[in-house]
């Protein structure tokens, strides 16, 4: 949930109810049903998961309805909660990673979010396999073409507005609009579709951090009833569809996924964010004759130039070649920096980017030549997937991040522009099993995937929301 997005709702009284107590079921009754969680999901056929708040609030996203919720604390007269890092930061939790891990594994078929924060977008999940009932502050679309552009930044409105941006596809060029809804806004038809679709195929519907009160999105599990599906609702507090689920468990959504993996001797994979951004160096016109020559170094966002560039705090330009020439330290974007040269002397700058908070690393460093003598090389290309891929497997191998590699050279000869394109590892996150959560020693069950005796001893962990609640321990690097 992004605050942001709470402080642009319009203004609604009756938004359900909100601030009830949490309940904790006692350690060996939660203990029992994570092993029947584990169970139904090793006997099903065509698992769907549905998702709200509750799953984000471990990354540092209030939810709405809980004790500190945005809801809960705006009728209590508090105003919107903080959140503990930069929106567009925000980690996807251990339960979005073993969500990823199902998925792949050909277990989890469909995820259906209620969440705007992009988390199941930036953990892996793959499009076509998920539907967001209430948009994506992230997203943007064409209504014209049906073109999504995913951002790195979020934003700026909701309520399916227009947006600062265009459409690239030059033969449309339409104006984008958000897909953030506001109350009044209908649920997208394409995205509701899709989830009554696999709810109906669904022979197990695994709620997830959700009050389940929003409607209709809310009635959406029990349409798997029809055929003899089952409904497990994983949360905190008690919901109006308890009654109609097979298996209720209240307890932490990442505690419980946790040992369902174990239980099903998965690992949880870890999240590697990769952030791409451009430096275009430009060469303004002059006569030939002249000795030096003017230009330009600009870093910007690859979603336009005017477009923010969230994750990067300043840039330094340094010539470590040339000492005579004075550096610069770019604070405010657009990063831009303006000179005057020798034509006749090359020379190289090094750029060094200082990320945001929120960053698992505090910067990168990239070296750019320049030579006005000589004819610019031609543009050069990779295939970004294939670059991200590379730049993701070396991020697991040496568990470090702030590596980049270019991903694209543009030479625009008539214009004297240089574009070129880099992709880099801002963030990894390793989660950890849990291991100090009381009732959790030797756990033994059989499933057709794994029949053996699977031991549930774990690392320790830590960051605790309550004095018995364990969330998830992450290495960041």
């Amino acid at each position: 949930m992004s605050l942001g997005y709470a402080e642009k709702l319009s203004y609604r009284e009756d938004v359900g109810t909100v601030g009830m107590s949490e309940i904790f079921d006692p350690n060996h009754l939660l203990q029992q049903k994570i092993e029947q969680l584990a169970f139904i999901i090793e006997e099903s056929k065509h698992l769907v998961a549905f998702t709200g708040a509750g799953i984000s609030t471990s990354c540092g996203i209030p939810d709405f309805r809980g004790p500190k919720g945005v809801w809960t604390l705006q009728r209590e007269g508090k105003g919107v909660p903080e959140a503990s890092l930069p929106f567009h930061r925000a980690v996807p939790s251990l339960t979005h990673m073993a969500l990823v891990e199902l998925e792949k594994r050909g277990i989890l078929k469909f995820v259906i979010s209620q969440n705007v924060d992009s988390l199941h977008l930036r953990s892996g999940i793959p499009r076509e396999k998920l539907a967001e009932l209430h948009g994506n502050s992230f997203r943007e679309i064409c209504p014209s073409c049906g073109a999504e552009y995913l951002r790195d930044f979020e934003v700026e409105t909701i309520g399916l507005k227009v947006t600062p941006r265009r459409c690239s596809d030059e033969k449309c060029n339409s104006k984008l609009r958000d897909t953030v809804l506001d109350w009044e806004d209908a649920l997208p038809s394409k995205e509701m579709n899709a989830a009554e679709k696999h709810c109906r195929m669904a022979d197990v519907v695994l709620c997830l951090g959700t009050s389940l009160q929003i409607t209709p999105a809310c009635n959406l599990p029990l349409k798997c009833l029809r055929d003899g599906g089952k409904i497990v609702i994983v949360n905190l507090q008690p919901t109006p569809k308890d009654k109609r689920a097979n298996l209720v468990i209240h307890g932490l959504v990442d505690k419980v996924v946790a040992g369902v993996m174990q239980l099903l001797n998965m690992q949880i994979p870890p999240f590697i964010r990769v952030d791409i951004f451009q430096v275009v160096f430009y060469q303004f016109r002059c006569v030939s004759e002249r000795k030096y020559a003017k230009w330009s170094l600009r870093v910007t966002s690859v979603h336009g130039e005017r477009a923010p560039l969230p994750f990067i705090n300043s840039v330094e330009v340094t010539f470590p070649e040339r000492p005579e020439l004075k550096s610069a330290l770019l604070e405010k974007q657009p990063f831009l920096l303006k000179r005057e040269m020798l034509k006749s002397r090359p020379f190289k700058m090094v750029l060094k980017v200082n990320f945001s908070d929120g960053c698992g690393c505090p910067f990168t460093s990239i070296e750019f030549p320049v030579n006005f003598q000589q004819k610019q090389t031609e543009s050069t290309s990779q295939d970004k997937n294939v670059v991200i891929q590379k730049l993701i497997d070396t991020a697991m191998q040496d568990e470090s991040c702030g590596k980049f590699s270019l991903v694209e050279k543009s030479i625009l000869s008539g214009l004297k522009k240089e574009i070129a394109i880099y992709a880099g590892t801002t963030n990894i996150v390793r989660y950890y099993d849990f291991s100090s959560s009381k009732g959790f020693g030797n756990i033994k069950w059989a499933g057709k995937r794994e029949r053996k005796e699977i031991n549930v001893k774990g690392k320790g962990c830590s960051v605790a929301r309550h004095e018995d609640e364990i969330v998830k321990k992450l290495k960041v690097c």
